[in-house]
């Protein structure tokens, strides 16, 4: 009723956010300043999803059809694990696909890791810029 919509309106208070519009501008900066560094790891990383999958799947399709039976399964459970969500709905059994996952969560920790150094220094460079 009446109360409902009244809380339906607090919605506006994140319109207030107007007082931090420098910050969101530096960060904007910061994203524009390095999206080319973004794109290319960006690029690399997907080119890497790509042969994980085919990795996985040369190994563990013969002997799990049903968790990697294709190419576009083995790159869901790629992303899954790149990203160490890891569901733990389907797992690799051989020694070939238990090392290639070895690396495949190495390589993820990497993935997480470059872009947000990235991103801090550009936006500490953004920032010196500034002053």
């Amino acid at each position: 009723s009446l109360t409902v919509d009244l809380r339906g309106l607090r919605v506006f208070r994140l319109l207030e956010m107007s007082r931090y519009n420098s910050a969101l501008g530096r960060l904007k900066r910061a994203f524009a300043n390095a999206k080319e560094e973004l794109v290319l790891f960006g690029c690399i990383s997907l080119l890497f999803i790509f042969l994980s999958a085919n990795g996985i799947y040369y190994f563990e399709s013969d002997t799990q059809p049903d968790a990697f039976g294709s190419i576009p399964e083995c790159i869901w459970w790629t992303v899954v694990t790149l990203t160490t969500v890891g569901y733990g709905d389907s797992y690799p059994v051989t020694a070939g696909g238990k090392f290639l996952t070895f690396l495949i969560l190495s390589i993820g920790l990497a993935i997480i890791a470059i872009p947000s150094g990235i991103i801090a220094t550009s936006l500490a460079e953004t920032k010196d810029n500034q002053k």
